[in-house]
């Protein structure tokens, strides 16, 4: 009898010991803002909505401070001596917030691929300041121009060449508008209705190539991850430019606080070019209109948090947030500095 029962009991431990192993561990993903970063078992399939704000504000030439007026009687317009044009740039951004939504699914079909989807709804927002035409620092006033639509979709390959590692390699799909317009108020005091400038768009109207490698390594508390990935423009667009081929890496830690609970530490550095060639429709007084005044270098610093059900209903749905600043921006030519960078998802797999 004593045998019976302590089958009975080693074969509960057993089952119950196989259950938290069917359950998702919190550290099993990588921070919420960190893309394609784990593949699926075979017929596996994850659903994901993510959230991302970046307000920004104040203008660096480089790593050092700008301001307005200083924008406004030193820095050259380059569209200067086409009719209407100041000599300086008189239009100067004060501000700007970036959000984004982003829905994903990815499915499995092997062990050894999994494939990824991701759309997007981006919604932009710029206020400005414009100064008087031609010298001096008297200011007409303020207005604000919008963008909002669908973005560019993603379409990418997971491809696992070890337990710690696989290949990342995607395609971008121009869906997202390259001619989007809004209401100005220029130096002469007039209010048009004008293309916006480049960081106001919505897509990038490229095919663009998205390669990558991720690597990432847990205990029994502690994981480790890295990813380097990249955006290469295929040509240029219908409006004659594209934009800047980007370098993106991003190394991370984690600890499992308990099984349903896991912080992380992340630093991600991004390089982004200038812009190739010039939209003919995009003139203007304005140093977001300038192609070399776009791309450069930065480093944020990020903390995370994410969750995950462990049964129930809620078993393998996650949250996670990660919020970040930037330690170092270096940016080409006059432009508005990050603040700082909040990431929040959901993530269901089945």
């Amino acid at each position: 009898m004593k045998q019976i029962l302590l089958w009975v009991a080693v074969c509960a431990c057993l089952k119950t010991y196989a259950q938290e192993k069917n359950t998702s561990r919190p550290d099993s993903h990588a921070p919420i803002g960190v893309m394609g970063d784990h593949t699926h078992k075979k017929g596996e399939f994850m659903i994901s909505y993510r959230f991302m704000s970046m307000p920004m504000e104040d203008n660096l030439v480089g790593s050092d401070d700008i301001s307005a007026d200083e924008i406004a009687t030193t820095i050259p317009n380059r569209f200067s001596g086409l009719e209407g044009q100041p000599p300086t740039l008189r239009v100067i951004p004060l501000r700007m917030t970036m959000q984004m939504h982003m829905i994903g699914a990815m499915y499995a079909p092997s062990d050894k691929l999994t494939l990824m989807a991701m759309g997007t709804i981006i919604s932009n927002e710029m206020d400005h300041t414009t100064y008087q035409g031609g010298m001096g620092t008297n200011t007409l006033g303020e207005f604000t121009t919008q963008s909002s639509g669908i973005g560019d979709t993603r379409l990418t390959a997971l491809y696992k060449i070890s337990g710690k590692a696989h290949i990342n390699l995607g395609v971008s799909i121009p869906t997202g508008s390259v001619e989007e317009e809004d209401d100005v108020l220029t130096p002469m005091n007039m209010r048009p209705t004008l293309r916006l400038p480049y960081p106001m768009q919505l897509g990038s109207g490229t095919w663009d190539l998205l390669p990558g490698i991720t690597f990432a390594i847990r205990s029994e508390k502690l994981g480790w991850g890295s990813q380097v990935s990249g955006v290469v423009r295929l040509g240029d667009n219908d409006n004659d430019f594209s934009y800047g081929n980007q370098l993106k890496a991003t190394t991370w830690g984690s600890y499992l606080l308990t099984n349903w609970l896991s912080t992380s530490l992340r630093l991600d550095f991004s390089s982004l070019a200038e812009i190739d060639g010039q939209d003919p429709n995009i003139v203007a007084p304005v140093q977001t209109a300038n192609p070399d005044f776009q791309g450069g270098t930065r480093l944020d610093a990020l903390l995370g948090v994410n969750l995950v059900g462990q049964s129930g209903f809620t078993k393998n749905m996650r949250l996670a947030a990660e919020f970040g600043i930037p330690v170092i921006q270096d940016l080409n030519g006059p432009q508005l500095q990050t603040l700082s960078v909040l990431t929040l998802g959901y993530q269901y797999a089945f």
